[in-house]
C-alpha cells in the first residue's frame, strides 16, 4: 500500500507520492520553465538561478558529456550556493590551470542513473535514515530525511537541502540544491 509505505515521512512522503502518481508538469525554476524534452544543459541553461553553474560546467569542458545520453542525476546548486563559498573560490575554480579541481568538485555533483526523489526517500528509508549514492567523481554523498526535507551531505560534512525535486530532463534529473557539495 504505497499511502502507508509514506506515511512514515509525513508530508513530504506524502508529496512525493503524489509527484509520483501525477503525469510530468513543466516545472519552474529560476523563473523557466523546464521540459522533459530537454537535456539537463538546455534546462540548466534556461535557469536564471544556475548562471554559474553553466558556467562552470562550460569552463570544466562538460557540456557535452551533461548533453549525452545518460541517465544522470543532477544535485544542481543555484547561483547563491556558490556565493556561499569562501570569497574567491568560484573564480580560482573557473582558471584553465584548476580544470581538474573544477571537473572533480562538478562531478560530484551527479550520479549516475535516473534516482527520483521518491526512489531517493525508500533508499533512505532501506538504509535505515541515511543512503549512500556513489557520484561519478567516485566519492560518496549522504542523503537523508530532516524533517519534510531531503538533505544531501558531502565529504566536508557540508550539508544542501534539495529546494526543487524532480525536474525531469530527456538525459536524467535534476534536483535544484541550496549548497556547493565538495568532495
Amino acid at each position: 500500500m504505497k499511502p502507508f509505505k509514506y506515511a512514515v515521512f509525513g508530508i513530504a512522503g506524502l508529496a512525493l507520492a503524489a509527484a509520483v502518481s501525477t503525469p510530468s508538469i513543466a516545472k519552474m525554476v529560476g523563473g523557466a520553465e523546464m521540459y522533459a524534452s530537454k537535456n539537463i544543459v538546455e534546462n540548466a541553461s534556461a535557469s536564471q538561478d544556475h548562471k554559474t553553474l553553466v558556467a562552470a560546467v562550460q569552463a570544466a569542458g562538460l557540456v557535452e558529456t551533461l548533453q549525452g545520453e545518460g541517465p544522470f542525476t543532477v544535485f544542481a546548486p543555484v547561483d547563491a550556493a556558490f556565493e556561499k563559498l569562501p570569497a574567491g573560490t568560484v573564480e580560482t575554480l573557473l582558471q584553465p590551470d584548476n580544470k581538474d579541481q573544477l571537473v572533480a568538485v562538478l562531478t560530484y555533483h551527479v550520479v549516475p542513473g535516473d534516482v527520483t526523489a521518491s526512489a531517493l526517500v525508500d533508499k533512505i528509508a532501506a538504509m535505515g535514515g541515511k543512503a549512500e549514492l556513489t557520484t561519478v567523481q567516485g566519492a560518496t554523498l549522504t542523503a537523508m530525511l530532516d524533517g519534510d526535507a531531503v538533505k544531501i551531505m558531502d565529504a566536508k560534512g557540508n550539508t544542501a537541502t534539495v529546494t526543487v525535486a524532480d525536474v525531469d530532463q530527456s538525459n536524467g534529473v535534476i534536483h535544484v540544491i541550496d549548497t556547493v557539495l565538495l568532495p
